[in-house]
């Protein structure tokens, strides 16, 4: 059974289907795992090991009787806890919301349910989303410094990135066969690079947010964190409600590629490195690779804090401002932010945004997708994130940089390990071209294995 928990999800649902794994086995096999390791508590908030049961013995007698939902009917899954849990308590990360316990579950998560998917529990993350890092101290008890900041997979000292920072450690530490975040300005995508991931992002407006506590609405979206390519389509597919990507035959014969300038080149050593040698791997299997930028990419970059601080501040102001005393101060700091700028000043930005994302639809059209690292710098320590302040933003900001661009210019986005210890290859697609993408990824992740 220890074998289990390091397959990939769509092999685990394969097994069921052939008889080789009873689902309440695998259910049982996650929640000991998860209970008795070391840093279990630091990666779940809360498991739910009643409602998993019960799933996993509906998962049982489905494939007995021959009438399993899918593919991963009876697999189990992590959820990041902004995604509501009927009757389970669901915090977002932050003691602002402590003891909220909604009544119906989020649609994504009832999609999953009825396709016969296991809930092992809620993942820890970053206070209200709010930071690429992964670093809570301000959740959680009090016999732990760090009780609610998951280890990196790599380096225990260091953060595991975020904010589905839980989401992240759950798979790499084999307590979960993949796990369902969000990604705001790169959620899903940072701490899936970090911890040596296959990370989703899809496109906003894809996926139902309804029942997901929200950081900003217009740049929310909810994506899979998992071993490989085909478990992303599979989740995603399942989450909305369709048919998986077919990802048979996928080639990268021909395919052309952007390598987005600056962002590309101004990375430190390691993730620069493991880039180039990743699309060198992507050259080989005859894809065609261009250098260059796109018109207005700065400008929009630049117009980040009135966009997403603002909205985020606005949503979540009165909240904060009853016990801002109950957040970390970086994070509270980062949301007050979003004071600084007027309600023309978000409406102008807007205004501008939309004019950007035209023009790099225009200026990448003959892409197939645009390439980046997916993070430029590596986990950082989280003992001098505690004690500089000055190393927590720069840190911060660097983080989310790249992943951001998909964000801004609202497209799907796919990162996979590249060959190097938490770093990864990001590929942007445009937006609803996630099969396309998928099917990119899978080539690609064959060419880098």
């Amino acid at each position: 059974m220890s074998n289990w928990l390091w397959q990939n999800a769509s092999d685990l649902g394969r097994g069921i289907g052939a008889g080789q794994i009873d689902p309440v086995d695998l259910a049982e096999a996650y929640l000991e795992a998860a209970s008795a390791h070391e840093h279990g508590p630091r990666i779940y908030a809360r498991l739910t090991p009643e409602r998993a049961r019960a799933e996993a013995m509906a998962a049982r007698d489905r494939a007995k009787n021959g009438v399993r939902r899918g593919l991963l009917d009876g697999v189990p899954l992590s959820w990041k806890d902004l995604f509501d849990t009927a009757g389970v308590v669901t915090e977002a990360g932050s003691m602002l919301l402590e003891g909220r316990v909604p009544d119906t579950d989020a649609d994504v998560l009832q999609r999953a349910t009825r396709a016969g998917l296991v809930c092992l529990g809620k993942t820890h993350m970053s206070e209200l989303a709010f930071s690429g890092l992964g670093l809570n101290p301000a959740y959680g008890g009090n016999t732990d410094p760090l009780p609610a900041t998951p280890p990196n997979v790599n380096d225990r000292d260091c953060v595991p990135g975020g904010s589905s920072s839980g989401a992240a450690a759950s798979v790499a530490y084999g307590l979960a066969s993949a796990g369902i975040g969000s990604d705001t300005g790169g959620s899903v995508r940072v701490p899936a690079a970090w911890n040596d991931l296959v990370g989703l992002k899809t496109t906003h407006g894809r996926l139902s947010l309804h029942g997901v506590v929200p950081l900003a609405e217009s740049f929310d979206t909810v994506g899979p964190l998992c071993r490989t390519v085909e478990d992303c389509a599979e989740l995603l597919a399942v989450m909305e409600g369709s048919k998986p990507a077919d990802l048979r035959g996928a080639s990268l014969q021909g395919a052309r590629f952007l390598v987005l300038e600056p962002y590309s080149g101004d990375v430190r050593k390691a993730p620069g490195a493991a880039f180039s040698a990743a699309v060198d791997r992507l050259a080989q299997a005859g894809a065609k690779i261009e250098t260059g930028t796109v018109a207005g990419i700065a400008e929009a970059m630049d117009l980040s804090p009135v966009l997403f601080a603002t909205e985020g501040y606005g949503t979540w102001r009165d909240v904060i401002e009853a016990a801002p005393d109950k957040m970390y101060a970086r994070i509270l700091e980062r949301f007050r932010g979003g004071a600084d700028f007027s309600a023309p000043d978000f409406v102008a930005a807007w205004r501008k945004l939309r004019a950007l994302r035209r023009v790099w639809a225009a200026e990448t059209a003959g892409y197939d997708a645009v390439l980046l690292p997916s993070v430029p710098n590596l986990p950082p320590h989280i003992e001098r994130l505690m004690t500089d302040a000055q190393y927590y933003v720069t840190e911060n900001l660097l983080t989310l940089r790249n992943t951001r661009v998909g964000n801004l210019m609202n497209l799907c986005g796919l990162t996979l390990p590249a060959g190097v210890p938490s770093c990864g290859l990001m590929m942007l697609a445009p937006p609803m071209a996630e099969e396309r993408l998928l099917r990119l990824g899978a080539a690609a992740e064959a060419a880098l294995a």
